[in-house]
């Protein structure tokens, strides 16, 4: 199977292009969706479709060429067949780690793991035994540039295309946000926007808060500011300490991450400024 994703100014007929040009090229269509973003005025498509025969998918792919033109779209064909080669960036706490590699292993997220990165070594042991790649690169304020043009490197070498921040606190640069936009994936332990930086679980418990959640979004330049992907929220009361919202909390982070990931994987993520549409 394949997946067709496009976007473009909304106008009649594109759906009907689509579907014709799947069609005359013997792709059969196993899903479609579709959204029009009303604020601008910008259409999104992911269609999921089989080639019937053997030149099918290289033929649609040269006649779809001219009809994309036309309406000026952006767009891209994937191997749904192929599990996204993915780095993992990591520092000390392992919950998001264990949780990703748990998956991996049975087989449950449509990734292929190619490298863990840290600036610790405290999850060495645990990505060693079993077998995966661990790359040890501390940062400080006189070597962060640095050790960022390391891991582009690991990026670029191991072909990687999603590169997911499972609890890597450090704070990316302009420089790497931009070189990688739309491909960093980072978790945050909180319902953002609220409760930024760091320590959000004491916030939340000064605030009273009767709910915790955690968000995770594409990394940008602006801190916590990127596009959301997904999120999750968990009910708590006034006998929750900040020790036991952050275990619970630890929880939502996981789930919350590897939903994003899916969506990533199975390409449902579009941009749209500073939102996603996810299809």
């Amino acid at each position: 199977m394949n997946i067709l994703r496009l976007n473009c100014k909304d106008k009649p007929g594109i759906v009907a292009a689509v579907a014709t040009a799947l069609s005359n090229h013997q792709c059969n269509i196993e899903e479609s969706s579709q959204y029009n973003d009303p604020s601008s005025d910008q259409f999104y498509m992911r269609v999921v479709f089989t080639p019937i025969e053997a030149d099918s998918l290289s033929n649609f792919n040269k006649t779809f060429s001219s009809i994309a033109q036309i309406f000026d779209m952006d767009w891209r064909v994937c191997d749904a067949s192929k599990d996204v080669k993915t780095i993992i960036l990591v520092s000390q706490y392992d919950h998001c780690l264990n949780d990703l590699l748990y998956r991996w292993r049975t087989n449950h997220l449509p990734i292929e793991i190619t490298a863990i990165v840290s600036n610790h070594e405290d999850t060495r042991k645990l990505v060693e035994d079993i077998g995966l790649p661990f790359h040890y690169l501390p940062v400080s304020k006189d070597n962060k540039i640095a050790q960022e043009k390391a891991i582009t490197q690991i990026i670029e070498e191991t072909q990687s295309e999603l590169i997911v921040m499972a609890r890597y606190m450090q704070i990316l640069t302009t420089e790497f946000c931009n070189h990688h936009k739309g491909r960093v994936i980072n978790i945050h332990h909180s319902f953002l926007p609220g409760f930024k930086g760091a320590r959000p679980y004491h916030q939340a418990y000064k605030r009273g808060v009767k709910i915790i959640g955690a968000t995770a979004h594409f990394a940008t330049a602006d801190l916590d500011e990127g596009p959301i992907i997904a999120q999750d929220i968990e009910e708590i009361d006034h006998s929750y300490t900040p020790q036991k919202m952050q275990s619970l909390g630890q929880d939502t982070e996981s789930k919350v991450l590897a939903r994003a990931i899916d969506l990533y994987a199975h390409r449902r993520i579009f941009m749209n400024g500073r939102r996603t549409i996810i299809l």
